[in-house]
């Protein structure tokens, strides 16, 4: 099977994205959803963020990088799960207004995590 590194969606009325049947086991241990570096939104699956992301946010409480990038990706930060029969994710208003995210989104995947941006 292919690895898939793109896909487009159209979220539904209730904000959620529908994940590719390919990608879904992926995030079959949850999923956390935070605000990117700039007008975009990244999606971890939440192993990622545990292992990955939390030991990159630890360091000196001095530290004004550190302390910059903890408030970047923990505002407006929603930890869930994937919906296991349909594949779909739910996505905050906040975020997607933060993103500029109305109704269409292209994901597209940077190493370990998801960029999702207004198509």
């Amino acid at each position: 099977m292919a690895q898939v590194d793109y896909f487009q969606r159209k979220l539904d009325d209730k904000r959620r994205l529908t994940i590719p049947t390919e990608l879904r086991a992926e995030f079959a241990g949850g999923v956390v959803v935070t605000r990117g570096f700039a007008k975009y939104l990244h999606v971890y699956p939440k192993v990622v963020w545990d292992n990955d992301v939390e030991p990159e946010l630890k360091g000196s409480i001095l530290d004004e990088q550190i302390a910059d990038l903890n408030v970047q990706f923990r505002m407006g930060l929603v930890a869930g799960e994937i919906d296991a029969k349909q594949g779909r994710i739910t996505l905050e208003q906040h975020l997607l207004d933060y993103a500029g995210i109305d109704k269409s989104v292209a994901c597209v995947r940077v190493g370990k995590y998801w960029r999702l941006m207004a198509e």
